[in-house]
């Protein structure tokens, strides 16, 4: 019988372990919603699967969104300690106060990291926000005096860097959010595994741009040999919103074609149960019952649609 037992156990355990192994991220949204809520606001905590140290992709809500982690378990001390410990940067989509106020309220208690950035973004932190008119200068460049706790880290696109104290590259890609007006996508690697995070965006034909085909093309060889973990990407407003009042967004139907631009470039069965996380739905009416329900009404090519919840831990 203990012979029975021990192996079972040794067998339960590696298939536990061979479980583990097939997982390389884990997120906490600290944030998901795209607006009024300034306690749910769009910002994911991301790390390798086996550590603790975390950059965050975008900030919009910050220490509420700690806090309510703590009170999962996700994470372990108080929310000042956890952002001054584990959170090792910042990577900002673009200038809206929706993606970075609660990095800047809670710059005087946070400890010194990187900001990432591609130029544009970088440029409104130092003329807008981290400027002695609108809010101390805790960052190394701008306004005088500079106090230089963070660093800014200006991206190249499509050039990968590391992701200082962690052990995570990135790499940036322009996106366009009300043409001409930019945002980001970031290219997330850890070893061998990636995941992409897309800030606000709008689909290429209402926004008269290819950013979003030039993102494609980059990121659906990843897809076809299945390194690519998962898509975070915003539906912003219901199918109701007419094209010239969605400001730089998606709806379900501009998602589903823009996925059938890259399942063009990678193979529709790539996208399969492919895990697709929306994100920064507007509260508004009936919007946030409207737009997973039209998203799941119209999924042609079977993606895996994910609706992620402030606290509530994500594993790619």
């Amino acid at each position: 019988m203990k012979s029975v037992l021990t192996t079972l156990t040794l067998a339960g355990t590696l298939l536990c372990q061979f479980a583990y192994s097939q997982t390389s991220f884990k997120v906490i949204p600290l944030g998901v919603k795209g607006g009024t809520d300034e306690s749910n606001l769009s910002s994911y905590m991301i790390a390798p699967q086996q550590s603790e140290d975390y950059v965050c992709l975008d900030a919009g809500t910050v220490h509420f969104g700690i806090e309510k982690a703590v009170q999962a378990k996700l994470l372990h001390g108080t929310a000042s300690t956890i952002l001054k410990r584990n959170v090792k940067g910042f990577l900002i989509s673009h200038g809206h106060l929706d993606h970075l106020a609660g990095m800047i309220i809670n710059s005087p208690d946070d400890s010194t990291k990187n900001i990432y950035g591609l130029d544009y973004c970088i440029d409104i932190l130092k003329d807008k926000y981290f400027t002695w008119k609108s809010w101390a200068n805790f960052a190394n460049e701008g306004d005088k005096p500079a106090l230089g706790k963070y660093h800014y880290t200006v991206l190249t696109p499509g050039v990968e860097v590391p992701l200082e104290n962690t052990s995570m590259q990135v790499t940036a890609f322009p996106l366009s959010h009300s043409n001409p007006y930019q945002s980001t996508a970031f290219l997330v690697r850890y070893e061998d595994a990636y995941l992409l995070y897309l800030g606000d965006t709008g689909a290429d034909s209402v926004e008269h741009s290819d950013k979003m085909h030039l993102l494609w093309q980059q990121v659906a060889p990843l897809l076809k040999s299945k390194q690519l973990k998962a898509i975070f990407i915003e539906v912003s407003f219901a199918n109701e919103q007419s094209d010239k009042q969605l400001f730089g967004h998606l709806t379900p139907h501009w998602l589903m074609s823009t996925l059938q631009d890259l399942a063009s470039l990678a193979g529709a069965d790539a996208l399969k149960h492919f895990p697709v996380v929306i994100t920064h739905i507007k509260p508004g009416g009936n919007r946030e019952q409207l737009i997973p329900a039209q998203l799941r009404a119209y999924n042609p090519l079977q993606v895996k649609l994910i609706i992620p919840e402030q606290a509530k831990l994500l594993r790619f």
